[in-house]
C-alpha cells in the first residue's frame, strides 16, 4: 500500500504577491496594461534570427488585470487586492475571491509574480 503526501493547502487570499524582477510591463494608448516576457534560450534566439519572431511577446491584460497589477507592491495581500478589486467594479466582480485566486495562480504559473510569503514546496 503506497502512502500518499497530504498536499498542503495554501489560502491565497493571505499571500503577498510581487512582481517578477524578469519581466516588463508598461501601458498602452487604450490604458491596458501590457506585460512583456523575453523569449530567451537556445531554441528562441534561432527562431529569432531564422524566422524573425520578436524578442519579447507581449501579454495584453483585460480590465481587470489592468487594475490589479499596479496593485500589486509586495505589500498588500491578495485579500486587500480583492478589497480594493470589489470597490472599484462591485457586482461585475463576482464571484470575486475564486477569480482574483484563479488570476493570481495563472499569473504565478507563468512567473509572472511570485510570493514573498508563501510557504516551501
Amino acid at each position: 500500500m503506497s502512502r500518499k503526501k497530504k498536499q498542503q493547502q495554501i489560502n491565497y487570499l493571505d499571500l503577498i504577491p510581487q512582481h517578477s524582477p524578469k519581466l516588463r510591463w508598461h501601458e498602452d494608448i487604450r490604458g491596458k496594461m501590457v506585460l512583456e516576457v523575453e523569449n530567451k534560450g537556445a531554441f528562441n534566439t534561432i527562431a529569432q534570427k531564422l524566422f524573425h519572431k520578436p524578442r519579447f511577446t507581449k501579454v495584453h491584460l483585460d480590465e481587470n488585470g489592468t487594475f490589479i497589477w499596479p496593485l500589486i507592491d509586495g505589500k498588500r495581500t491578495v485579500a486587500e487586492i480583492a478589497e480594493l478589486v470589489k470597490q472599484k467594479f462591485g457586482d461585475k466582480a463576482e464571484p470575486l475571491y475564486p477569480r482574483i485566486v484563479k488570476y493570481f495562480q495563472i499569473m504565478e504559473s507563468y512567473d509572472f509574480v511570485f510570493f514573498i510569503n508563501k510557504p516551501g514546496k
